[in-house]
């Protein structure tokens, strides 16, 4: 049967030829169509969304080369070995190859062979490496990992900065930024340092639907996460851990009770890291126990859980944190432990940290409205998006929407709170609020602020209790903290309305108490047969034999929708093989014929 003729496009020949892909996804056209007019462009995508695609694909339709900055060696490897599986020709300059190794690379390059190079922020900004660039034909830039541009960004590198003078420096060459991790501040300022604020701003979205959110309060941190682990035996995960010492105690105790656990952190010789690394990404049902060293470039489809024992540095933080689970659009979980001393810690944190008054003011306002998240009343997909400036209905895939807690009337205390706030001109951070509501005559209290009517009027409520009810406030929508400015507590239109008498505000209770949480069973029904389920799990152990001969994460070489067309659609031939999802013709030739005949084995048992 002849198939239906394509209209020519070349962005849409690129897509099906290399990637095999047959149409993109949410917001990737957009973004491509805007590098292709050649402008500059900002693109935000939730993670797993394809934004490599977004500079791949121009790079391929515009020629010439595309200079690809990546903060990390791995990304740019995974990238690279994906990319040379589609037939594109790439080439990575890092410092984890050999001198020949790049100078052999870099010859290719200059020689016109290659049409993508990644290299990190370093080494591209060196005035040899401008110079030597500045004589080829580049054709477009792309900064992945934008988020690091930014002072404001949860993973700012001061590297980064330098990438400022790109846009000077090849003028004429359309340059994309991309990032799963950044609020309209960090926004802001990307579009600034990069462009001049001379670019298009693509936000995709911010939503994972298929990871389901939940906060507990911390009383026993090694039993509550053996009670998760148990739930998710044979199941890879990412555990969180605030230092070093405790992700060893952590990996050896899991390992102690027969889980496949391993530490990484900052201060594990290098060689002892990759192995470990390389481990969780090829092998199945491998538990990582990591500081957030552990972080940007980990693209393991099927990571089904992520768990913070600590409290993670930001709401930016923990979003691309939990964001490495669920990458293959199954069900995940992210499950966070909170504590009193997490607070602490991070407020030590960031008062120690070697940075101006302005960005500690910032950084504790963004721990702020990540406390606020943890102490929501309400569904916690919705205050997470919403801090991401999108708004939402209620989830049903969070702890509070599957097991809503109880609520007691406090309306007269948050009158009290938006008066103070009011009267000491919505400037001031929760602090001094509380001072203002219990009476203490601090050495910021002003006479003014001494004289307002609600001025010692929260005596009968301890500090811990009136900062937690600021926070149900702040998460509930009745105030924000202002991270433009100086980090103080700002009052909503909601907020004014409650000042003036309209509504109420029901918080949950202040005490931190232990509950039994109801399972949320939202498992997805299988739908395909077990015959289908049968050959999509031979298939998977096939792509594992290959990736561990190639020693390249699984994904890599085929997605698990692309296995699971095979196993629908059953190709009998190359020509069949080729309609598969994610079959570009490089894949076509070179993994074809081995699949297929998995196929027909399987078939004939």
């Amino acid at each position: 049967m002849a198939l239906p003729q394509r209209k020519h496009d070349p962005k849409r020949d690129v897509l099906k030829d290399v990637f095999g892909f047959d149409d993109f996804r949410p917001g990737q056209e957009q973004a491509i169509d805007a590098l292709l007019a050649g402008g500059h462009v900002l693109t935000v995508m939730p993670t797993g969304s394809g934004k490599s695609l977004c500079y791949q694909i121009p790079a391929l339709v515009l020629g010439g080369l595309t200079v690809v900055v990546s903060p990390l060696v791995a990304l740019m490897q995974d990238q690279v070995a994906a990319l040379r599986l589609a037939g594109v020709s790439v080439e990575t300059i890092n410092s984890a190859r050999s001198r020949d190794e790049n100078v052999t690379a870099w010859r290719r390059v200059a020689a016109g062979e290659v049409r993508l190079l990644y290299m990190a922020p370093e080494r591209l900004m060196t005035e040899r490496m401008l110079d030597a660039l500045g004589k080829l034909d580049v054709r477009l830039i792309a900064i992945d990992e934008a988020h690091c541009v930014s002072q404001w960004g949860p993973a700012f590198r001061p590297e980064y900065r330098a990438l400022s003078r790109l846009a000077d420096l090849f003028p004429g060459t359309p340059i994309i930024a991309l990032t799963a991790t950044a609020d309209e501040v960090t926004r802001a300022d990307i579009t600034l340092q990069l462009f001049g604020n001379r670019a298009e701003t693509l936000v995709q979205g911010f939503d994972r639907p298929n990871i389901s959110l939940t906060v507990e309060a911390k009383h026993n941190t090694s039993r509550q996460l053996f009670d998760f682990i148990a739930r998710h035996k044979g199941k890879s995960g990412i555990v969180y851990c605030l230092s070093r010492k405790k992700t060893e105690k952590i990996a050896e105790q899991l390992r102690e009770a027969g889980i496949a656990a391993l530490a990484y952190h900052a201060g594990m010789d290098k060689e002892a890291r990759e192995a470990n690394q390389n481990r969780f990404m090829t092998e199945p049902a491998v538990v990582m126990v990591a500081t957030i060293a552990f972080g940007m470039g980990i693209d393991k489809a099927d990571v089904r859980f992520v768990f913070h024992t600590d409290l993670p540095g930001s709401l930016e933080a923990y979003y691309q944190e939990i964001g490495r689970a669920g990458r293959d659009g199954e069900a995940a979980e992210a499950h966070m432990l909170f504590g009193l001393e997490d607070i602490r810690m991070r407020r030590v944190f960031i008062d120690q940290e070697d940075a101006g008054e302005d960005r500690k003011r910032r950084e504790h306002a963004r721990l702020n409205m990540l406390l606020a998240y943890c102490e929501a009343s309400r569904c916690r997909r919705q205050l997470l998006l919403e801090y991401f400036g999108e708004q939402a209905e209620p989830c049903g895939n969070c702890d509070i929407c599957r097991d809503p807690v109880e609520h007691i009337d406090t309306t007269e205390d948050a009158r009290k709170i938006l008066a103070a706030i009011h009267g000491t001109g919505e400037r001031y951070g929760a602090g001094h609020i509380v001072d203002v509501l219990l009476g203490n005559r601090t050495e910021r209290m002003t006479e003014a602020h001494a004289a307002l009517e609600v001025f010692g009027k929260g005596a009968l409520r301890k500090k811990d209790e009136w900062q937690s009810l600021i926070r149900q406030m702040a998460g509930d929508g009745l105030l924000r903290h202002d991270l433009q400015g100086y980090g103080g507590l700002e009052i909503t239109e909601k907020g004014h309305a409650l000042l003036r008498g309209h509504g109420r505000f029901e918080a949950r209770p202040i005490k931190p108490r232990v509950r039994t949480r109801k399972e949320g069973r939202n498992a997805q029904i299988a739908e395909q047969s077990e015959a289908d389920q049968s050959l999509i799990a031979a298939l998977k152990a096939l792509r594992m034999r290959l990736a561990k001969e190639k020693r390249m994460p699984p994904y890599v070489i085929f997605s698990d929708k692309s296995l699971i067309d095979m196993a629908q659609l059953r190709p009998r031939d190359d020509s069949e093989f080729g309609m598969v999802h994610g079959v570009g013709a490089a894949k076509l030739k070179e993994f074809s014929e081995i699949f297929l005949k998995a196929i027909r084995e399987h078939g004939s048992t």
